[in-house]
């Protein structure tokens, strides 16, 4: 391939990123062209994926062949929606985990057999690139085939001077090798390159089992759940047992009466603050048991992905209901020390249900 005049080069300063430099450097990929960039893993080569001109460029400065696709990035993890309807609760384990990060996850697109891989890079030059070339940027490592991945701009501009319109320098990179590569193209996740992030890493947090306990203000129903399910599964490291609320805006304690019936059970919920359900603990969780249908209607509508995960609470309770309503678990909020004891019970016999199924 013919090479032009040399690469311009942009000293950018990762710790605090020049604004108009980076903007010149997503202007040159937004409008077609090829810029050399740093990442925390490796320098890769930024390129417009919608731009059939810019990637048949790539593929030919890369020596690669049409068959084989590029990674992309993006700059959030709620992005991912857009390139795959896989729901499996181990992808957003894994991306929650690490992304931003050293972790390039495959996944299957909407078009049969075929897949894409995608990452968020940890890296304040890369996520700006990526936020401001308003495109979806293909981030190959910047060497050519058969070439050691580049730590630093200038062992890039060995392979690549006068291939590529832009080149950021930013410095050493802080990692040095490239991503883990986590395929979720089979029933189990398949680490198909392991960096960083090691196989055991990946093996621990997809094998590990979420359940998800949801209430409104997350401070007493879904509170008792959570602490007296712990309690129940204790010594299960197989499980991880958390709780959100829908109407959580700030974080608060347990009611005290939640944290008294619990201890009564020899448990101490006092370091509980409540959290707000997000459509990532949502995705993330393997099983989700509302307290009401209409916490259950509004997990629905925020994620309808999730509706073969999501349960009542009250459907798992021994004792024989009347009507629908009675699936519901009503709120002591405010109510007796009694009142919560009686709930609790409740909770507890539906469970000792659902400890078999966990």
């Amino acid at each position: 391939m013919t090479r032009a005049v040399k690469t311009k080069v942009l000293k950018i300063d990762p710790t605090s990123p020049q604004e108009d430099l980076v903007l010149e450097a997503a202007r040159c990929v937004h409008e077609g062209g090829l810029v050399v960039f740093p990442t925390e893993t490796v320098y890769g080569i930024a390129a417009d994926v919608s731009n059939p001109l810019a990637v048949k460029r790539l593929r030919d400065v890369k020596r690669r062949s049409d068959g084989k696709p590029f990674s992309v990035m993006i700059s959030q993890k709620e992005l991912i929606r857009n390139y795959t309807v896989l729901t499996d609760p181990k992808l957003f384990k894994l991306i929650d985990r690490y992304w931003p990060g050293p972790l390039t996850v495959i996944v299957p697109t909407e078009n049969d057999g075929e897949t894409i891989g995608i990452r968020i890079p940890d890296h304040p030059v890369a996520l700006r690139l990526v936020q401001n070339a308003h495109c979806t940027i293909a981030a190959p490592s910047a060497n050519l085939e058969g070439n050691p991945p580049p730590v630093t701009c200038e062992e890039a501009l060995r392979d690549l001077d006068g291939l590529v319109d832009l080149a950021i320098d930013s410095g050493r990179v802080e990692i040095g090798t490239a991503s883990t590569i986590v395929a979720f193209t089979a029933e189990r996740p398949t680490v198909v390159r392991e960096g960083i992030i090691t196989r055991r890493e990946v093996e621990e947090i997809t094998g590990k089992k979420q359940v998800l306990f949801v209430c409104t203000g997350n401070s007493c129903r879904s509170v008792m759940a959570e602490y007296l399910f712990r309690d129940i599964l204790k010594g299960r490291e197989d499980v991880e047992v958390v709780s959100a609320g829908t109407g959580v805006i700030f974080p608060a304690t347990a009611s005290q009466e939640a944290v008294a019936v619990l201890k009564g059970r020899g448990i101490d919920a006092r370091a509980h603050r409540s959290r707000p359900l997000t459509n990532m603990l949502l995705k993330k969780a393997d099983l989700i048991f509302a307290m009401t249908r209409s916490h259950r209607d509004q997990i629905l509508e925020r994620v309808p992905g999730v509706e073969k995960r999501v349960y009542l609470l009250g459907e798992f309770r021994n004792d024989p209901v009347r009507r629908e309503t009675d699936l519901d678990i009503p709120d002591p909020i405010g109510r007796s020390h009694e009142e919560y004891q009686e709930c609790l019970e409740v909770i507890e016999d539906a469970l000792k249900k659902i400890k078999s199924i966990v």
